[in-house]
């Protein structure tokens, strides 16, 4: 039977890859002494009373004491006073209005928020700088004035 033929560069190529193995160990090992004798980092982390982490312990005198029952969680219920009356119906001036695409802007007059009005949102036939009174709905890009009449 035939010898297999190790050529001269494998056995280099072995020893050297060897080496290398035999260097990273090395390496691991001089690391993990290096830590050891540094400390390795903060070994305890404290919170101060502004919510920082820290190396030093927080002043006793600055803890707050809070009561479990305290903590709510969640959204707090409306109690009956809670609640304004908000008139749904609002005022405002047109500002644009094209009867031939059928659309336009109105100007509300607390907020001078911009909304949008369509044909088909509108009891009485409107013009540009008219007064109306409109209630707002929402629409697929944001609120619409809808149910708009003539004052």
């Amino acid at each position: 039977m035939a010898r297999s033929h190790q050529t001269y560069s494998k056995g280099e190529k072995e020893k050297k890859r060897l080496k290398k193995r035999e260097e990273k160990q090395k390496k691991k090992v001089a690391r993990k002494a290096a830590s050891k004798e540094k400390g390795g980092g903060i070994e305890f982390a404290y919170v101060d009373h502004n919510g920082n982490l820290t190396d030093t312990p927080p002043d006793p005198s600055l803890k707050v004491e809070i009561e479990a029952e305290d903590i709510i969680l969640g959204i707090p219920k409306k109690e009956e006073g809670d609640y304004e009356e908000v008139d749904p119906v609002r005022k405002g001036k047109v500002s644009f209005f094209d009867s031939s695409k059928g659309f336009g802007f109105i100007i509300d007059t607390e907020n001078n928020e911009k909304y949008f009005t369509h044909v088909s949102g509108l009891i009485d036939e409107i013009v540009e700088n008219d007064k109306v009174s409109f209630e707002l709905e929402r629409g697929k890009k944001g609120l619409n004035a809808v149910r708009v009449k003539k004052i």
